[in-house]
């Protein structure tokens, strides 16, 4: 499902974030990538996404070949993908049951399935019955996830977290991550960068481990 090969990230000013980091995943795997700040998850994210292009090196997405993707085709790529991040990026002059659906209305769904889509959603998150609630009135652990919701409305092949649970204590994190294995269950690959090595160890799936831009274990 995920392919580097040999890929190099080098930036404008010389900062190299990421070394001839080489790896594979398959579809319907489920795994954490892990390193010190700094180390080149976020990175390694954006090369996925197609918000930064390798300097070296290739990538692939499924059978796509990223490098000869055009600039033009990179929105259906990112359509393919379920995106979590750590400050959960929510709308909140919006409803709860808006900011899962809005994403469906701008990719051309008709109103009614998006609708249905965005309630199945929060359903398999735990928050239909909070649908109407404005999202700044829930909880930490609430608030992601509603953003879980937004990123798997759409049932996408491939979902990455980036750091999803950063910003919650234990108990929470352990709920997060366990909603990350179910949609793994389903056949969903799943990719998380996080710091919490000591969630990651009872998780029990494959690690990647970053250390100034390399890739410096795998299992």
């Amino acid at each position: 499902m995920i392919s580097f090969n040999n890929v190099t990230k080098r930036y404008e000013n010389g900062y190299e974030a990421l070394n001839q980091v080489e790896f594979n995943m398959r579809r319907g795997e489920m795994a954490f990538l892990t390193g010190h700040s700094g180390a080149g998850k976020s990175t390694l994210m954006k090369l996925i996404m197609l918000m930064e292009r390798p300097s070296n090196g290739r990538v692939l997405v499924g059978d796509q070949d990223l490098a000869a993707l055009p600039d033009r085709e990179i929105p259906y790529h990112r359509r393919r993908i379920g995106v979590v991040f750590q400050n959960h990026q929510l709308l909140f002059d919006r409803s709860v049951f808006e900011n899962i659906a809005l994403p469906l209305r701008i990719c051309g769904y008709d109103p009614a399935d998006a609708a249905r889509r965005a309630r199945a959603a929060l359903d398999k998150v735990g928050l239909l019955s909070k649908e109407k609630l404005n999202p700044v009135v829930l909880s930490g652990g609430e608030q992601q996830r509603v953003g879980i919701a937004r990123a798997i409305v759409h049932k996408p092949e491939l979902l990455l977290a980036d750091e999803p649970t950063g910003n919650l204590d234990p108990k929470l994190s352990e709920e997060i991550m366990r909603l990350f294995q179910q949609f793994n269950q389903v056949g969903t690959t799943v990719l998380i960068a996080s710091h919490d090595l000591g969630l990651i160890a009872r998780m029990r799936h494959r690690v990647l481990t970053l250390k100034q831009g390399r890739l410096i274990s795998d299992g």
